[in-house]
């Protein structure tokens, strides 16, 4: 699972016939500091997550598990939403 901050909602006038009922989300990776890594990606949100929630999403053939169907073309998807983060390490 990686760590990452909703920055959008994507409006799809169009979308495939097993995704309908998800909304896509913009996703900025982030570390435990909450930097951002990487380049932003789009997530189906299987969870009601809004802009500015850190959330956790998972990628790759993974990313269709917490859909209600057995196949879709998912490469990343939401999963839960961070309520707080204590990266201290003693």
């Amino acid at each position: 699972m990686i760590l990452g901050k909703v920055i959008g909602t994507i409006w799809a006038t169009r979308k495939y016939d097993s995704v309908k009922n998800y909304k896509m989300q913009f996703v900025q990776p982030i570390n435990s500091k909450k930097e951002n890594i990487g380049r932003p990606i789009i997530a189906l949100d299987t969870i009601g997550a809004g802009p500015g929630e850190i959330v956790f999403y998972i990628t790759a053939s993974e990313a269709v598990i917490p859909l209600s169907v057995d196949m879709a073309p998912v490469d990343a998807s939401i999963v839960g939403i961070v309520d707080s983060i204590n990266s201290e390490i003693n």
